[in-house]
């Protein structure tokens, strides 16, 4: 059986609710990507689940799908102050892919333990078939959370 899941955690230096401001706002994603495909975000923080923005993209950073510059919508799906956000992807492609993104966040001494997770366990069947997920590797997940640990870091 295979894993449909990556989880990774790190402790950053930094209480929750800064945490989840950076991952509420559309310019936090693309700050501290790992992958190198969001170029730019549109759109204001997110305020609760079925909040949308916009991520503008570029696929050439993992030189798999020649898809160029596109843009997808973030939809929120899991949204509970300072402990846990959540996103799907929906972009034009059809049926929707059905991926999930997130975090939680447990306060600790030192910080806030960040779980970042990774879910494609319920992707459509459609896409399923195809076998090209996962799209990012848990090493991109960790990396994340290391960008993640350098912008919150402070002066």
């Amino acid at each position: 059986m295979t894993t449909e899941r990556f989880e990774v955690r790190r402790t950053i230096a930094a209480d929750p609710a800064a945490v989840f401001r950076l991952l509420c706002d559309p310019r936090g994603h693309v700050a501290i990507d790992s992958s190198g495909m969001l170029m730019a975000a549109s759109g204001d923080p997110v305020l609760g689940v079925g909040d949308t923005f916009v991520v503008h993209m570029d696929r050439e950073a993992l030189n798999d799908v020649p898809l160029g510059r596109y843009d997808v919508t973030v939809s929120i799906t899991a949204y509970v102050p300072d402990r846990e956000i959540a996103w799907t992807v929906l972009g034009a492609v059809r049926p929707p892919i059905g991926h999930v993104y997130g975090y939680t966040l447990e306060p600790v001494d030192d910080g806030t333990l960040v779980t970042s997770y990774y879910d494609w366990s319920g992707i459509d069947p459609a896409w399923r078939e195809r076998g090209i997920f996962p799209i990012l590797s848990e090493g991109a997940l960790r990396a994340t959370l290391g960008i993640m640990a350098r912008t919150l870091a402070g002066p």
